[in-house]
């Protein structure tokens, strides 16, 4: 949507914000994860939030400046922005050589002593442990801001347990700090997925909400790319915050389709029309995923809930004993319509699972 964006227009309609003169607020956020940085025993955060809340910008605006906010001892940490959806993170050595080359862009070339525990190949789980403890030796903190952490649980196989067992570890013994971003808290992907690793229940979690009421106007008065002044009128500026109502996302699509109406001589309807129908379309799930939703609501959630009606009268049954009497029951008035089974069969396996007499 942005490809044919004009080049001074300021608004960032998709995807993360990456000029650091662009980023509005969450001044508050940013305080508590370099507060959490700087303490002795650093505190890992997993920043929590929905789609286009802006989890990205904040993690990537913080990587980008961060020493504005340390200030004191600097030379102590290295920080990383990492983006989880790389296809060079797919495998658990792939993650490891991935955070190994890019913490050694910010090492000098002459620092042999924190470059030499990276060399070790292949760099695997073992590996890369000790060359985190060794950098902690040398008075080193990697800081890992790790985005779209969703992406690791799409290879269960590749991540199990013992690999969050070790970032755990690492952590714990304060040789390791990571911001993880993700849309829900670490420890509902646990139960999701079925992980015990207590990686999940991380050290403190940063809920990311709308923005506040001054950091909305700040950024409808965002300067364009080439100059100090505001790129919207002041009633252009009054629109994006009421089609915006404080939400980045729609912020920054209001913005982005009123500067572009002015440019091109197009009147504020075509703005808005504009917006609202790319919020649509941002809302609306593709064919593929809306039929990937309707099959898994009839063959998993519908049977699950079927399934959990015993435990309503005392009867304790996993999501698998559930999914299984729940499925039964849903074919049971089928297999009567064609005559398969009769009514009274069906009603003494009612009864059963129910345990009524």
């Amino acid at each position: 949507m942005t490809s044919g964006a004009l080049p001074d227009n300021p608004f960032v309609a998709a995807g993360m914000i990456e000029d650091p003169r662009l980023f509005v607020g969450r001044k508050d956020e940013l305080h508590a994860i370099a507060s959490r940085m700087k303490g002795d025993q650093p505190t890992s955060i997993n920043i929590v939030g929905d789609k286009h809340i802006g989890k990205s910008s904040l993690l990537y605006y913080f990587f980008r400046t961060w020493e504005q906010r340390v200030l004191h001892n600097t030379s102590r940490y290295v920080v990383i922005y990492l983006p989880l959806r790389s296809v060079d993170c797919q495998t658990e050595t792939g993650f490891y050589e991935t955070v190994a080359e890019s913490l050694l862009n910010h090492v000098q070339g002459w620092q042999l002593q924190l470059r030499n525990p990276w060399k070790t190949k292949p760099l695997n789980r073992q590996a890369f442990s000790d060359a985190v403890k060794e950098w902690k030796q040398q008075g080193k903190l990697p800081v890992l801001c790790l985005d779209d952490f969703e992406s690791l649980l799409k290879y269960p196989d590749k991540f199990d347990n013992g690999f969050y067992d070790n970032l755990r570890s690492l952590m714990d013994s304060n040789a390791l700090m990571l911001v993880v971003a993700s849309g829900k808290q670490l420890d509902v992907y646990a139960n999701t997925h079925r992980f015990v690793s207590s990686f999940f229940n991380i050290g403190h979690t940063i809920y990311l909400k709308e923005l506040t009421t001054d950091e909305a106007i700040e950024l409808s008065r965002l300067p364009t790319r080439s100059s100090n002044g505001a790129a919207l009128s002041v009633d252009e500026q009054s629109h994006a915050q009421q089609w915006g109502d404080r939400y980045p996302y729609k912020l920054q699509l209001a913005g982005y389709y009123l500067w572009e109406a002015r440019q091109t001589g197009k009147p504020i309807k075509w703005a808005k029309q504009q917006f609202e129908q790319q919020l649509t379309k941002a809302k609306s799930p593709s064919q593929g995923q809306r039929w990937q939703l309707w099959l898994r609501w009839l063959v998993w959630d519908l049977p699950v809930r079927l399934g959990k009606i015993p435990q309503f009268i005392g009867v304790t049954v996993g999501d698998i004993g559930n999914w299984i009497t729940g499925l039964v029951m849903l074919l049971l008035p089928v297999l009567v319509l064609v005559g398969v089974v009769r009514w009274n069969q069906v009603w003494d396996f009612v009864r059963d699972k129910l345990g009524i007499k």
